[in-house]
């Protein structure tokens, strides 16, 4: 299984957190369009002919910024340069863009998962976080999408803002089932380098909240909606049984992957890319012929590191089959730190595989950095 992530480098405005690529000057969305269309011809043998394609998603910045006919012309392009046998194909979309006409102009257009960034419904918060809908505009946009015949949809949320009460948090979450939904991810929040928030910590303002307080909003999450039915299948995500996201899981299970747009990363198994993150000149780049990246060749140590920190951070966890293809002897290597973190119950493991436990899923990248080798 392969997929294709669009990135739509787009935004009305700046979220404090977000450092991700985005452009807030929307003139160039049509040329933007069009030069990823062309990245897609010119990357056309990245896959292998038999390799069928199953998911595509629609990341950003803010893909429901485009017009539905802007995504039905990427899904041609797709279809027209790879094989498609597409299962999932999921568009982010921001509360305020998601009006019952815009949402079923997008199902039509060949969206069949909409994944919707709420991040909270608290007023204040919304504004602290610098969103640009109110609460009342996050309720409606997931109604909006399931009256327009979505049955795959999942929302965002984030906790461990310092101003994010363990009573308010459980509220948010209160809020969120209640809504048609079949799956949530929620985030801690982080502060990221050359962030409003990054500024403003640097200026002494307190952003997060401490990390013992962080765990109970985690944990408080983990026992709520694993009551309502909702499955933990990775650190961040919760899903109702047959609606985990398969791209994402990709991702998690080490699997192929093309980026599509300024800022995206690619995998082949080996090989890692990243796009030219500035709008204009992966524009140029593109009309001359050139995908505008930058590729990294990941080591033997590198591919297994990266399988061990991904892997774990879901249900599946690490086969030992893969674990001793990657490095012979790792079992072994790491037999003590395996017996105590089984023994303190962060970890389990059979003859097959290797998996944290809901209690280790929060300690989760700490414990793969003890286990690279």
């Amino acid at each position: 299984m392969a997929g294709i992530y669009l990135h739509i480098p787009f935004c009305k405005q700046a979220c404090h957190y977000c450092d991700f690529h985005f452009s807030t000057q929307l003139g160039h969305q049509a040329a933007m369009v069009e030069a990823m269309r062309r990245e897609m011809a010119l990357r056309k043998g990245f896959f292998s002919p038999e390799v069928s394609l199953e998911t595509l998603y629609f990341g950003g910045g803010t893909p429901s910024l485009l017009e539905p006919d802007e995504v039905a012309r990427l899904l041609d392009a797709a279809a027209a340069h790879f094989r498609l046998n597409l299962k999932e194909v999921t568009l982010e979309a921001n509360p305020d863009d998601l009006s019952l006409e815009k949402a079923r102009q997008l199902r039509a257009a060949g969206i069949n998962r909409l994944s919707i960034g709420i991040q909270t419904f608290d007023g204040a918060l919304l504004q602290y976080f610098n969103r640009a809908h109110n609460a009342e505009e996050a309720e409606r946009a997931v109604w909006n999408a399931a009256e327009a015949g979505f049955d795959n949809l999942t929302i965002d949320l984030m906790y461990g803002a310092r101003s994010l009460s363990l009573k308010l948090w459980e509220e948010q979450l209160e809020r969120a089932l209640a809504l048609p939904v079949q799956h949530i991810s929620a985030y801690s929040l982080t502060v990221e380098a050359k962030t409003v928030f990054a500024h403003r910590e640097k200026k002494g303002d307190a952003i997060t909240l401490e990390e013992e307080e962080q765990a109970k909003q985690f944990e408080r999450m983990q026992e709520r909606l694993q009551a309502a039915g909702f499955i933990q299948y990775e650190v961040a995500s919760f899903g109702k049984p047959g609606f985990f996201s398969q791209h994402n899981s990709n991702y998690w299970k080490g699997l192929p992957y093309l980026g599509i747009g300024p800022g995206a990363h690619g995998f082949d198994g080996k090989k890692r890319y990243s796009n030219l993150r500035n709008n204009p000149l992966y524009i140029k780049a593109i009309r001359e012929g050139t995908p505008f990246s930058e590729d990294e060749t990941l080591t033997a140590e590198e591919v297994l590191n990266e399988r061990v920190l991904t892997g774990l951070r879901t249900i599946w966890g690490i086969s030992r089959s893969e674990l001793e293809m990657l490095h012979p002897n790792w079992l072994q290597l790491h037999a003590q730190t395996l017996d105590w973190l089984r023994q303190n119950a962060y970890l389990e493991e059979n003859e097959d595989r290797i998996w944290l436990t809901p209690k280790g899923f929060i300690l989760a990248d700490s414990i793969a950095f003890q286990l690279f080798t």
